[in-house]
């Protein structure tokens, strides 16, 4: 099959090269986004594989259609970023990579509790200027530490057992519970305990509408007061205003994202010889206690190989005319 690579990368280009000596599909590789504009490049190709921050509405997929495009290819787990519904009236069919490494993501999470806590960040660029004073660097203890983890599927299941071990006192939020996590001891319980109690929060569910903004004002007024944040989710499920504010007031007491709401203008490029204009961006770099990393917590070897074979296996599946169990519906 042919296929286009949107938003590829020299990571992709290794992982995708070496996936598909199983495959023999034929592969370009762009760095460009999918776009309406773009979306042209992809005349003559069959499929098109795009990634978390190409954007993927109605307008974007009806050029895609009408360029002979049958199939888009996500490589990634989540699918927020495509009409679903436009897809399916247009005759597109989508794909995606259910769980390509869930310990990736649950290490980085918890690299993200144990760096802010302990402040890494502020003590490496210490250390290189020459500074070794440990004035505000104090952390705290884990042990015994309240955990509230929002979303527990294979991503969330890893984060709480992973805390567990550290000897928190886990408290899990999930409509579906998982019984990993039950048979560890740890309950399921309402957000407004997880709000109340929890001196650690961390974000691992997906991004629905019943989630969007899932941390807004209200919510930053219960949680307990120097709560920490972790979100390796999705970036809208933190108002990302009113969680300024509650740093601003120390009702949240320090906050860890590798995702942001408005990353889509922002991830993924070298932007350090621009202005970024994103001033509630901006303004969170400002905070001592505030740990962003970008979009990176998929990011491991194992990862990017089993996205890159999930992917060309699922559009070999299409090919071939097979069911395809990793296709997304409406």
């Amino acid at each position: 099959m042919k296929v286009l690579l949107f938003s590829a990368k020299a990571y992709d280009e290794v992982s995708f090269a070496g996936a598909n000596a199983a495959f023999g599909h034929e592969l370009e590789l762009i760095e460009d986004r999918l776009s309406v504009h773009s979306a042209a490049l992809a005349d003559g190709f069959e499929a098109v594989c795009i990634f978390v921050n190409d954007p993927a509405p109605r307008e974007v997929l009806t050029k895609l259609a009408e360029r002979g495009v049958k199939y888009v290819a996500l490589r990634s787990a989540g699918f927020n970023n495509v009409d679903l519904h436009a897809a399916a009236e247009l005759g597109l069919t989508v794909v995606r990579v259910p769980a390509y490494s869930p310990n990736a993501v649950a290490e980085h999470t918890i690299a993200l509790v144990l760096a802010l806590n302990r402040k890494i960040h502020r003590a490496y660029n210490r250390v290189r200027d020459g500074n070794f004073a440990l004035d505000g660097l104090v952390g705290f203890d884990l042990r015994g530490k309240t955990v509230g983890v929002i979303g527990t599927g294979k991503i969330g299941a890893l984060v709480a057992r992973l805390l567990w071990h550290f000897r928190c006192e886990v408290l899990a939020h999930d409509p579906y519970p998982s019984e990993t996590v039950t048979e560890m001891g740890i309950p399921y319980v309402g957000l407004d305990r997880i709000w109340a109690e929890s001196d650690i929060i961390s974000l691992n569910c997906p991004l629905t509408p019943e989630t969007h903004h899932l941390v807004n004002a209200d919510v930053v007024g219960r949680l307990k007061p120097g709560v920490m944040l972790v979100n390796t989710g999705r970036g809208p499920l933190i108002d990302t205003v009113a969680v300024i504010e509650g740093l601003k007031s120390g009702q949240v007491g320090s906050l860890a994202l590798d995702v942001y709401e408005e990353e889509a203008d922002l991830f993924f490029e070298d932007r350090s010889g621009e202005v970024i204009d994103d001033d509630v961006f901006a303004r969170l770099l400002t905070f001592p206690n505030v740990l962003i990393t970008a979009h990176q917590a998929f990011l491991t070897n194992e990862a990017l190989g089993n996205i890159a074979e999930t992917t060309l296996a699922n559009l070999a599946d299409l090919e071939a005319g097979r069911p395809c169990p990793n296709q997304v519906r409406p």
